[in-house]
């Protein structure tokens, strides 16, 4: 019975949104901008996972930037381990020194009360200069720039857009990438699969010819051979060693992750699946091959299934 695959996880949206052939997810994507002082840095980063694990590093203070990026990357992608990392830096160099009044005011306040308290005592204390009184911390601080909050939300807000479908592309040239190897792979396990049938009609009188000798030698060291005993027990060995249904199932599996990579939705654990499947079928195989010929065949199919697995692994 040939295995069935497991059912899809993803909704039948996906469909819709036209997607082509496979995303790899694996990828990266950086941005900058800036507004007036403030400027920032954008950086994207995506590794395989077993379902969509978002991790976001944003500053406090930027009112609805967090939700709207996790959103969006959800109906963006299905799978993947994604990190969005954004730096926020301000340039204030430019900006003039200003006076605190309400420092002044509390400087000029104490001076008054010194003096006051001086002249109680019958202490003179000689006048201050206004550069004594601008010499005093926090009287004359750094101008603070005047940005505007809201346009610096929407402008970082419209990036993570760009950045996040930046990624979406690179995901997808990967997948392109990714669906030339596997589908190279698959020709290969199809191509081992037609030398295997070959090799097996060669086995097969070869085996025969094996047989009817052994069969011989027994005949001729045992008097008494039970016929129906020796017709069950030629059966036996022959079912034992026929691989003609595992042919058939790697047939079908190429056939099936052939129509994966074909497909318009995430095809990364049915094609993990059918990696395991081809792997089962290549081992039986291998097991039950009985001539040197089949028995290469199986391992050079191993090591082809091996590394489709690997490739696999970055399947959305």
């Amino acid at each position: 019975m040939l295995a069935q695959l497991p059912a899809d996880t993803v909704g039948d949206g996906w469909a819709a949104k036209g997607r082509i052939m496979i995303n790899s997810m694996t990828a990266y994507a950086s941005r900058t901008g800036a507004v007036g002082p403030v400027s920032w840095v954008w950086d994207m980063r995506g590794v395989n996972a077993r379902g969509l694990d978002i991790r976001l590093r944003l500053p406090d203070g930027i009112d609805g930037l967090e939700g709207h990026a996790r959103a969006t990357i959800a109906k963006s992608m299905a799978r993947g381990n994604v990190t969005l990392n954004l730096r926020i830096t301000r340039d204030d160099g430019g900006q003039a020194m200003q006076v605190d009044t309400a420092q002044l005011d509390a400087v000029l306040a104490a001076l008054d009360q010194i003096q006051e308290r001086a002249f109680a005592m019958g202490v003179t204390l000689g006048l201050p200069t206004a550069a004594d009184v601008l010499a005093h911390r926090g009287v004359m601080v750094q101008g603070q720039a005047s940005d505007d909050g809201v346009q610096i939300v929407a402008a970082l807000t419209a990036d993570v857009d760009v950045l996040i479908a930046d990624f979406c592309a690179m995901r997808a040239s990967e997948g392109a990438a990714l669906h030339t190897v596997l589908a190279a792979q698959l020709d290969q396990t199809a191509q081992l699969t037609a030398q295997a049938s070959a090799a097996l009609a060669a086995r097969s009188d070869a085996q025969q010819a094996a047989l009817r000798t052994a069969l011989a030698r027994v005949l001729d060291t045992v008097a008494d051979v039970d016929p129906d005993k020796l017709a069950q027990e030629l059966a036996v060995l022959a079912v034992k060693s026929d691989i003609t249904e595992e042919l058939d199932r790697l047939a079908a599996h190429v056939a099936a992750a052939r129509l994966l990579l074909a497909g318009n939705k995430p095809a990364g654990r049915k094609l993990d699946f059918l990696a395991q499947e081809f792997n089962r079928e290549a081992n039986t195989l291998c097991s039950k091959a009985g001539a040197p010929a089949l028995t290469a065949i199986g391992l050079e199919l191993k090591a082809v299934i091996d590394q489709m697995r690997e490739q696999i692994q970055n399947v959305e």
